[in-house]
């Protein structure tokens, strides 16, 4: 997925003449600590909240004031990953999407994110998870895919994490069913280590329930 898929058109930007009680309440109403600043098609940078609450006059118009101003952002065919390394590397709320002409397009919140990262890794999906311990030399997902599907299930999201001075690798699969007994058998056979497994069913709504409740608080 790139950028310009990701970009929340229902947040407007501020201009330089909005005051900072406007900027502030449009934080708070979007849930947001950075807004960016746009006149007309043009990207001036991101505002924080943690500036403008520290100022006593909020009637002040935000172009009037000697403010941080940070400048990230990314062009409109960048990656999804190349978003969440901005996202995570200076610890954002929302990363801005400018085109090649350095054209405001909008910004992409965190909020959208998140939601993105659900759908990719099925979080709603009914389902269990395994996850596996590996050595780096054998991580083959399609052998993995394989034993899955021997027992008529599916792998419907998987990710792989690396350890630092390490040449073991977890690799965490999200199948479309509950009783995994028979797929963890047969990881075992082929000699994967079975580190943890997750079962979720249809009477247990806890972890649906809880992002149900993250989506509502975020507004998404």
């Amino acid at each position: 997925m790139l950028a310009s898929e990701l970009i929340s058109n229902a947040i407007p930007p501020l201009k330089t003449s909005d005051s900072v009680q406007k900027a502030l309440d449009r934080l708070s109403e979007f849930k947001l600590y950075h807004m960016p600043i746009v006149n007309e098609t043009q990207f001036l940078g991101l505002v924080a909240e943690e500036e403008l609450i520290e100022i006593r006059d909020q009637e002040q118009a935000i172009g009037s004031l000697a403010l941080t101003i940070l400048n990230p952002f990314v062009y409109q065919d960048a990656h999804v990953y190349d978003v969440i390394r901005l996202f995570d590397q200076l610890h954002l709320s929302v990363v801005p999407v400018l085109d090649y002409k350095k054209n405001y397009l909008g910004i992409i919140s965190i909020h959208s994110l998140i939601g993105f990262t659900a759908e990719i890794y099925a979080v709603k999906e009914p389902g269990g998870i395994i996850v596996l311990e590996i050595s780096n030399r054998n991580n083959s997902l399609s052998h993995m895919a394989q034993i899955v599907e021997g027992d008529n299930a599916q792998i419907l999201s998987s990710y792989v994490q690396s350890f630092p001075d390490s040449t073991k690798l977890e690799v965490t699969l999200k199948i479309n069913k509950t009783e995994l007994s028979g797929i963890i058998a047969s990881f075992e056979r082929y000699n994967y280590q079975v580190k943890a497994v997750f079962n979720s069913t249809s009477t247990d709504h806890g972890t649906e329930d809880r992002y149900n409740s993250l989506m509502n608080y975020l507004n998404v």
